[in-house]
């Protein structure tokens, strides 16, 4: 187990992402997509400490009936430019309405935080040492004016409708 980082900085990460050969155990823990689907039962069955791993091609359809009994989602990002992460996290928050943990790993570099958490993450793993190194003596990525105005805690600008600015802290887990 490696940590995590929210609002209050970094914590001990409670999952462990399994491989898909490895045991349940009991202890919380992330699977696969493709091992949930495949071995949907028996991991349900484990109750409210089920994670599921996404990549950012996938697409929710096959897991929306499902939402209510998973506990968290991490979204995997392979690389900094690939959005499609961000897609998956709206989804989940603002069409589907879920409200379990939502977590990014993978290459999260210090440019996206504020954008991770506007979507709606709680959680970030971080691997890269020098966003790592920033936030361990507190500093957080702020703006307070944005173009595309979406996501929690931005307000659009009267007559400039693809500006906003910030009306509240919208760092991950406000």
């Amino acid at each position: 187990m490696g940590d995590i980082f929210r609002k209050g900085g970094f914590a001990a990460d409670p999952r462990t992402r399994l491989a898909d050969d490895e045991p349940l155990g009991n202890h919380a823990f992330f699977v696969s997509k493709a091992r949930f689907l495949a071995e949907r039962e028996a991991v349900l069955a484990r109750g409210a400490d089920l994670g599921v791993m996404l990549d950012p091609a996938d697409r929710l359809d096959d897991i929306v009936a499902d939402l209510p009994a998973i506990a968290a989602i991490a979204v995997h990002f392979p690389k900094f430019g690939d959005g499609r992460g961000y897609s998956l996290a709206r989804l989940l928050r603002d069409r589907h309405g879920w409200q379990g943990e939502l977590r990014a790993y993978g290459d999260v570099l210090w440019d996206q935080l504020e954008a991770l958490c506007r979507v709606g993450f709680d959680c970030i793993e971080i691997g890269d040492g020098p966003t790592r190194a920033r936030l361990a003596v507190g500093r957080l990525p702020e703006s307070a004016v944005r173009y595309q105005p979406v996501g929690r805690g931005f307000q659009a600008i009267p007559g400039r409708p693809w500006v906003s600015h910030s009306y509240k802290d919208v760092w991950c887990g406000a």
